[in-house]
């Protein structure tokens, strides 16, 4: 294994036993959610969202419980919303996804981007196995739909 595949290995293992914004919001206002279920192997991730009126994504937390790759992944895309001093714009958050996807989708041929996906980044790998990509992007795919849901 290269010193790389190692480093993700170990950020990957990281977010999943020290994730970021697991828990359920506490009652401050509107939220939404969205619970979603890989159905193949059992994982299971509920992400709740609470919108700013300017239509900016506030908070993220989430609830769930899977394998390493998907905790981590719920657990990294905390991280990025949650570093968004004032609140990650919707369009900013739906290309995020959009992105997100795409690479994973890729089967190894797009890299995410560190700049834009910070330690998500560790995931890249994933998009070489078609059963790891559905992990990977649960709570990707629970937080568009939390996003689509949220007046």
């Amino acid at each position: 294994m290269s010193g790389l595949e190692s480093l993700y290995q170990e950020l990957i293992l990281e977010h999943s036993k020290r994730p970021v914004g697991k828990g359920i919001l506490p009652a401050e206002g509107p939220a939404t959610a969205s619970h979603q279920r890989n159905p193949i192997c059992g994982d299971e991730i509920t992400v709740q969202v609470r919108m700013n009126p300017d239509d900016t994504v506030r908070d993220l937390t989430w609830d769930g419980a899977g394998c390493s790759i998907s905790q981590a992944s719920a657990s990294m895309l905390a991280v990025l919303v949650e570093d968004r001093e004032g609140g990650m714009p919707r369009a900013e958050a739906t290309a995020l996804i959009d992105g997100f996807r795409t690479a994973l989708r890729s089967r190894g041929t797009i890299l995410i981007d560190e700049e834009t996906y910070g330690d998500a980044e560790a995931l890249s790998g994933v998009s070489k196995y078609t059963a790891r990509v559905k992990c990977a992007m649960l709570a990707w795919v629970a937080f568009e739909d939390a996003l689509n849901r949220a007046s």
